[in-house]
Formats: C-alpha cells, structure tokens, sequence
C-alpha cells in the first residue's frame, strides 16, 4: 500500500476525482509541454457527465491557459481503465499533432497514466489487507498506530498535525459562515444554524446536533470550493473530521490521541483504496462515503480505548452498511445529496464505533470481505448510478424541475 499521505491530501473542492485530479493532471501535462501553442482535452465518462457541476473544465483551463486549450466533452465514451478518463493533446502553431498522453483520475485526488513509461505507486505498507494486519497487531502487541509509524517513520506525525490543523480549520470557518453556495440549486450553508440549535438542545440530542454541525460545515465548505483534506475524498471530506473534532470536545482527547486516531483512520482508508475503490464513479457513493465512515469509526474506537478487533469490527460495520448506495449528485453538484450524506454518515460512525466498543469484537463477516463486496457491488451498478448525473435522485429532481419551468412558462 502506498503511503496515507496519498490518502489525505491538502486541497480545496468540490471534488478530488473531477477537480484536484484532472488539475494534477494537467499540470503534469503541461510540465512535459510548456511551449506548446495550444491543447486539447477531452473528458470522458463521468468527468464529462457532471465535470461542469464539479468545476473540472475550469480546473484544467486555469493551468493551461484558457485562450490555448480546448475542451471537448464526451459523456457516453469510457475509456478502459476507469470512468474519470481524460486526454490530453499539446499542439503546435500549426494546429498539429505534438504529444498526446491519457490519464485516470482515480479517487481521491490520484491520477495515474495510462502509459507503459508510467511510474508504479510507490508501496510503504508491506502487509496487504486488514485481516493480516490486525493477526500481526495481536501476535506482537502493537496497536494500528504503531503500524503506521513503523511504515511511514516519526515524520509522519507532522504531516498528521498538518492535515487535523487543515481539518480543524475548515469545520470552524464552515461554522461561521452563512449564505448560500454557488451553483444551479441555490442551497443554503446550514452548519451554522444547526450548531447554535443544537447548544440549546438536551444532552440526547447534543451529539447528533453537534456531529450534524460539524461535518455540514466541511462538506460546504468543500462545496464552496473551500480548502479542506480529503478523508479520503472531497465529497466525503466532512465526516472524519466532525466525529474527531466532536470526541476532542467530549472525551477531551489531546492532540496526540486525535493524530493517533488519523493514522488508523488512514490505514482503514488505504486498505479500502487498495483492495477495492475510493472512487464514486467507478463503484457509487459507498466507495466515498462509505469509506469515510468505516475511517470515522474505526478512529473514533480507538479514541474510546477499544481493542484491534473492535476497531475492525467498527471499520466493517461503517462500510457494510453503506453498501449499493449510489452515486447520483443533483446537477452535477457536489450538493445534494452530498452534504448531508456527510453529516448522516459521521452521526453513523461514532454510532458504529459505541457499537463495537460495547462488543467483544466478535462478528462473521470480516472487513476485507465488505471491501471485496463492496467494489463488486459498485461494478454491478450500472453507470447512470455512479457519478454521471443520469439516474437516481439527479434523474428526479432534473425532471421535476423541468416540469415548473415549463408550467411558468420559462
């Protein structure tokens, strides 16, 4: 597995697979071809299907130029290796040919290249999947933290601190902010209100409200085209950061506990990223979602003293139950029904985790078992139910709001 620093990655939204992916990759594009007179760039599959609403023309032209590049948009073509295809043409003053390279942007701000030049990810972890990590964990008394240290080195603290400030940041600037996000619907910012509700709520309703508050805050904030780290995607950004920053409020966990957290909440990611798919457009929203509640959980049990097997029973739960859910964003938006996918999977994490703390750890289907059910399960599902905006409720609402404007007349 690789390092989790390709996990979490600093960046601003609203979305890693169609923005800071195909940004990454035109940048590497145009490193090969800086004096070249002009580009083209075609989008395919799901980058071209909801790229307008995910801001991805406008990712790629702000690093080539918009006055020399082209983009073309083909919806209904996949390219073999992943549904977020793009291909990039460098032209010369003549119009011809130079270079031409395909790219994937895989999750999670990944781009990998089609090419057989192309460098293999680099593998920190040297043991491949939970079940063996968590054998080794139990044989040798060492926690998942410890694994992660002893993979990553010490340093891996710092970048840890980096990314739970950049975390921090974003749920208390999405807190104070009101007003209403960019884009075609038109939604209200609500972290705000529900955070000054749930301050006067009773204690049975404080976690809900709160958790709800903090994890709306990150995904508009994403939504905004804020800065916020993706955990382990911008769409699902929201929800590892509202169950920790509401345990460090509650538990009163020091910052140590809180990066300890991360890094097993990372590994649970990798895993995930690795043997399966973080990416909405290639297995639906379980992959994003679903991904980050099982991170969420498996961090918030650790947090609550809990042994490897409860945290992995944790992890399994956060992603099993998740399962088949789809990947349909209302007009191409990270919006609806993004955010509050958020704030439903972060409420439902820190549940899994009280869960699994209250069990012995002891369950039947083991983690790795989801991931593998999970990633065919996205595969079975037809496309229009992973991020195109064709089907679900994106079909739903488009129709609806088709039938007003014709009844006003517009």
């Amino acid at each position: 597995m690789e390092s989790i620093r390709e996990l979490y990655r600093i960046g601003v939204g609203p979305s890693s697979s169609h923005t800071m992916g195909p940004k990454k990759a035109a940048e590497t594009f145009l490193a090969r071809h800086p004096a070249a007179a002009g580009f083209r760039v075609t989008l395919f599959g799901s980058l071209a299907a909801t790229g307008k609403g995910h801001l991805t023309d406008l990712a790629v032209l702000n690093v080539l130029g918009e006055a020399r590049t082209e983009v073309i948009w083909k919806p209904e073509v996949e390219l073999p290796l992943h549904p977020n295809g793009l291909q990039f043409e460098a032209l010369g003053t003549d119009g011809s040919l130079i270079d031409s390279w395909q790219a994937y942007s895989v999750g999670g701000g990944a781009v990998r290249g089609a090419g057989d030049d192309e460098q293999p990810p680099v593998e920190v972890y040297d043991l491949p999947d939970m079940t063996s990590i968590m054998v080794m964990c139990e044989k040798t008394g060492t926690t998942y933290w410890q694994y992660v240290e002893r993979c990553e080195g010490p340093e891996i603290w710092t970048f840890l601190a980096e990314v739970w400030a950049t975390m921090t940041a974003a749920v208390e600037k999405g807190l104070s902010t009101q007003g209403v996000l960019p884009g075609s619907i038109g939604l209200k910012r609500q972290a705000w209100s529900y955070f000054k509700k749930a301050r006067h709520c009773g204690p049975d309703i404080q976690q809900t409200g709160k958790v709800t508050a903090y994890a709306l805050a990150v995904a508009e904030e994403n939504a905004g085209g804020g800065t916020i780290v993706t955990a382990p995607t911008c769409g699902a950004s929201g929800i590892v950061p509202a169950a920790l920053y509401y345990l460090r409020e509650t538990q009163e966990l020091t910052e140590q506990e809180i990066l300890h957290a991360l890094a097993t909440a990372g590994l649970v990611g990798n895993i995930i990223k690795r043997n399966g798919s973080i990416s909405g457009a290639e297995v639906g929203c379980q992959g994003e979602v679903g991904s980050a509640c099982a991170m969420a959980a498996a961090a918030a049990t650790q947090t609550m003293g809990g042994s490897v097997r409860q945290i992995e029973y944790a992890a399994e739960m956060g992603l099993e139950h998740h399962l088949g859910l789809t990947c349909d964003p209302v007009d191409g938006l990270v919006q609806i029904p993004c955010i509050e996918r958020n704030a439903c999977s972060a409420v439902r994490a820190i549940n899994r985790a009280q869960m699994a703390f209250l069990s012995d750890g002891t369950h039947r289907i083991p983690f790795d078992e989801v991931v593998q059910v999970m990633t065919q399960t996205g595969h079975d599902l037809p496309n229009l139910y992973r991020e195109t905006s064709f089907g679900g409720l994106a079909k739903a609402y488009g129709e609806r709001m088709k039938k007003i404007n014709r009844g006003s007349g517009c």
